[in-house]
This record gives C-alpha cells, structure tokens and sequence, in this order.
C-alpha cells in the first residue's frame, strides 16, 4: 500500500468515470471498506434491499478490496449486448502496395513524333523554355515505370523547376500500346539511337542531358557518339556496353520466344526482377518488389516487348576505347561529361566498370550506391543530391539541398563571376581550394577578370547559384 500500513483508499461516488480512488488517512478496515463499496452500488441501483451480516462476510471473501467492487459495478452498467461471443472464422492477409503507376499526371504533356521508323510517344515534363534533360527507359519498362517516382522524389522536384525533361519512350512500350503485327520489324538499336535526332528536331532542341537505364542509356550513349555536339552531358545507369554474351542471349533468346507464346511467364518475370533488381530483392523491399511484379504482369504489352528484347540482345559494341596517350586529343569514346551509375546489388554492376574503364578519366565519374540494385526506386535521396552536383559541376547553378551560405560581406545585384576550369585559386584567409568555371549569362565582359579575354568557356546558368559571396 502506498501509505503505509496504517492508510487505506476512500471511494469516490458520483460519476464512475472519474479515479476512482483517492488516498486517505485512516485505519485499515475491510468492514468499512465493505459499508462504503455497498453504499456506492446502493446509490447506483437504490431499489436493491441491503445485505445482512452472513450476505456480508460471503462477499467480503469474495471481494476484499472497494476497488474490485467498483470494477465490478462499471462492468454492470456496461450493454449487455457488447457481452457477446464472437466466433472467428476466417484471416485473410493484404499486403497493399505503398506506390502506384499513374499515367493522369497533369505536369505531363504526351507528344507523338513522328520518325522514319514509325512514331514516338515523347512524355513533356515542365516548362519547354528551359534547359531539356532526356531520358530513356530499360527493358519491361516505360517512362512511367521506370522515372516517375524518382521525378516526384521532393528534391528533384525543386530541381526540375530549372529544367523542361523530355521522357522517350521506346516503340511500343508505352501503357496500351497496341501490339505490332506478325511482320513488324522492331528498329535495331542503332536505329532506335537515330531516332532520337527526330526527336529534338521536332522540340527544335539545341543539345540536351542524357539520363538512360539499362537499354536505354545504351541507346543514349550510341547517339552520343554519332552526334557529341547534341549531348551536353550523359547520366548512364547500369548501362552494358559490350555486346551480349551467350548466357544473357540464351536467356533473353528464351524470354522472347515465351514471350510471344505463353505471354507473361514465371520464368520471364523472374528474369526481369533479377534484371532490375539484382539478387535478395524480397528481402530488401516487399512492397516495391510486389508493385512491379503486379506491374510486369498486367500491364506489359508481352509481344512488343520481346521485339525490344530481340533488338537488345542483338546490339553490337559500342567500341569505345580511352586514350592512353595524355596529349592526343582524338580519341574514339564519350567526350562529352559522363556520371557512370550502378547499385552495388545490380548484376551488371561489373558491366559498369568495363563501361568506366572504355571512358575518358578526365570527364567521367563512376559511383556505386550501397544496399540497392534499381537505384532509382531503392535510393532516390542519394541519386538526386549526385544529379544535383554533377549538373552544379556543368554550370547549372541550381540550389536544392544546399545551406545557405552566410558571410559579413554581401555583394549588390545578381553579379557572380566564375573562371574557367582547371583554374584554382586559395583564399589568403581560408586555406580552401575553390575551383570556378565562367559563365555567359553572368560575365558580362571578360575583360574585367584578368585571364579571360581569349577564353570562350561557356556555362549555362539558369538561375542566380548564391545571393552572397565569400570574401578569399
């Protein structure tokens, strides 16, 4: 007892919903605490007659304490009806899905381009006055399937306001697309890559940045080097270069023929988790896992994607070799900057680093990203914040996820000067290297930066990158 052994519990009457017990300072008595446990159940049901001395004792063994009384008194005024036996009969176990595939996205505007190999469904996404970033799905996949969750992520979000993206969709591939007919012959993969120039014709687009999956940045990468000056920059994720090996076209050889027989098979379904994901995926992810295998089920076209199937295991190499000679400026590979991306989980994480080993070392950059295999999907923060640095290290001065720098010295207007790379500076202060790239739409005159009169480097700037500068 809290108070002692000499204390006991005075019961509250009135409303039984309030505590029920309030500490008091009396002597212990089971007899009163009997009298005062019956004269609360006498004021609740008044027409009951009272309890004699034996009905008393028989009671008091039974019920020593007030408050298993008043318990008992709350479980009287309960409805009767609330009392009943209920039989459990049956358990059925959902698992529902915590994402869905949505073609009614209203940000997004769906164009038909037309090519010498029939037409092109393009997916616009944001303002076409801005800067145009591409992009290029993996096999099963769609511009829906394969980017639209990583476009909605928060942070690239706040990153696309400075960009107009424009999805590419490979024949056929798209949500309800109509199956091609017995004699169709699919594009092969240098033709699907030469579609892409009807592609910015028809958008009247300069130049754009890559960002392909799979497939599709094989595709990506093959318009690359048929046109350099039409590819600002490339994003490459878990992309092959080589040409198919005999397990990969037994496999997918496989696929195909189930493919257009049977339609959607077990066996090609697994297949195409293990391409996207890699080993161990159940474990990883159960929701995202069951999304795409609900996904590959009902909503693939079976026919038109084994012609895709067929297209890729029938590429050839992409013959790209580095230089090793420093000075020699020709050199057959990617020239423009290149990101190189795979998830430590992905099987062709080991295709990446031939993929890395055939670029140039001086404008490329190979990343792997831990516990995932479709990074995309499994590792969005990570992949935007990369995107957001590489397309920072291009001149795009956009601010997502950056702190705001704060210094005692602010500059007036919108002025930032940057100097072209690989020109380094240390601040006298700081000890910091700071590396600067100039910039056209914020150089005004190159004459007031001393060094820049015959430099014609050009950045594109979309916005101002910072309000306030560092003092070095």
């Amino acid at each position: 007892m809290p108070g002692g052994l000499g204390s006991s519990y005075r019961s509250l009457t009135g409303d039984v919903y309030r505590p029920t017990t309030v500490y008091n300072e009396t002597k212990f008595s089971v007899l009163e605490s009997m009298k005062k446990a019956f004269s609360f159940t006498s004021n609740q049901k008044s027409s009951e007659p009272l309890l004699n001395k034996d009905q008393a004792a028989v009671v008091s063994r039974k019920m020593p304490t007030s408050a298993n009384a008043e318990k008992d008194a709350l479980l009287g005024t309960m409805p009767s009806d609330s009392m009943d036996d209920i039989e459990l009969k049956n358990i059925q176990m959902q698992f529902p899905s915590s994402k869905s595939f949505s073609r009614d996205d209203p940000s997004i505007e769906e164009v038909r381009v037309e090519t010498d190999r029939g037409s092109l469904l393009v997916a616009v996404q944001g303002n076409r006055n801005k800067p145009a970033i591409l992009t290029y799905h993996d096999l099963g996949l769609n511009y829906i399937s394969n980017f639209q969750a990583f476009f909605n992520f928060s942070e690239m979000r706040v990153l696309l306001e400075n960009f107009c993206v424009y999805h590419v969709n490979a024949p056929g591939q798209e949500e309800g697309a109509a199956a091609f007919p017995e004699d169709y012959e699919y594009p092969t993969m240098e033709e699907l890559a030469a579609q892409l120039m009807f592609v910015l014709t028809h958008f009247g687009l300069r130049s754009v940045i890559g960002i392909g999956v799979g497939a599709g940045g094989n595709i990506l990468a093959r318009f690359a080097l048929n046109n350099p000056d039409k590819m600002e920059a490339l994003v490459l994720i878990n992309v092959v270069s080589t040409q198919a090996g005999w397990i990969e076209w037994g496999y997918q050889k496989l696929n195909a023929r189930h493919l257009r027989s049977k339609g959607m098979t077990q066996g090609v379904l697994d297949y195409l988790m293990w391409h996207h994901f890699g080993r161990g995926t159940e474990e990883r992810n159960h929701d995202l896992v069951q999304v795409y295998r609900n996904y590959f089920e009902h909503r693939v076209q079976p026919g038109n994607l084994a012609l895709f199937i067929d297209a890729y295991i029938r590429r050839s190499d992409l013959n790209m070799t580095r230089s090793l000679e420093p000075n020699k400026k020709e050199c057959l590979t990617l020239s423009m900057p290149v990101m190189n991306i795979t998830g430590a989980l992905s099987p062709h994480m080991d295709d990446t680093v031939t993929l890395n080993s055939r670029l140039d070392p001086t404008n490329s950059s190979w990343m792997k990203i831990s516990d995932c295999g479709m990074v995309l999907e499994e590792q969005p923060n990570k992949i935007s914040e990369a995107l957001r640095l590489f397309l920072q290290g291009l001149g795009y001065a956009v601010r997502v996820g950056r702190k705001r720098i704060t210094t005692s010295t602010s500059v007036e207007g919108d002025t930032f000067i940057l100097l072209p790379p690989p020109l380094y500076f240390r601040g006298e202060n700081t000890g910091y290297m700071m590396k600067m790239s100039t910039s056209v739409d914020s150089v005004r005159s190159s004459q007031s930066v001393p060094g820049l009169q015959n430099n014609h480097w050009q950045i594109n700037i979309t916005e101002n990158p910072i309000s306030e500068a560092i003092v070095c």
